[in-house]
């Protein structure tokens, strides 16, 4: 099982997109489209902490239903970490520089504990449901920042 050495969790999933835009456009975007910042419905569901939005969206120590910002380097990394009743998880966004624009990653970490951690695992990683959405937000950030 591959692990983050900074988190400790395993690995689960990798998904890219080259935006045809500068890093900040792009840090902007992703600002307005990060998991939870548009509502806790599921967050609340799940349990998960944290439960409210606090801070200023993308700046360390910021949270917002059901993630917290543990790391963030403005225009090139943030790392964004939570938990619920079925998971410990992280979601780390990376910026860098290509040509044609900035490619836009997201690594995300979990852990899914028990028979229900399991369970949840297979109807959200394992039904593709993940893939699909953080495919679907990535290319919406790609989009808003080209313009």
């Amino acid at each position: 099982m591959t692990t983050s050495s900074s988190d400790a969790l395993p690995f689960v999933d990798e998904h890219r997109v080259l935006a045809p835009a500068s890093a900040p456009a792009v840090w902007h975007a992703l600002a307005r489209q990060v998991p939870g910042a548009r509502g806790g419905v599921l967050a609340h569901l799940l349990g998960a902490e944290p439960r409210r939005a606090s801070g200023t969206l993308l700046d360390p120590g910021a949270t917002l239903p059901g993630f917290a910002v543990t790391e963030a380097e403005p225009g090139r990394h943030v790392r964004l970490t939570g938990r619920h009743r079925f998971s410990r998880y992280a979601l780390v966004f990376t910026l860098s520089a290509q040509p044609g624009g900035t490619l836009l990653s997201a690594r995300t970490y979990a852990e899914f504990p028990g028979l229900p951690g399991r369970l949840y695992r297979l109807l959200v990683i394992g039904s593709g449901g993940h893939r699909v959405l953080v495919g679907r937000m990535l290319r919406t950030i790609g989009r808003q920042a080209a313009g």
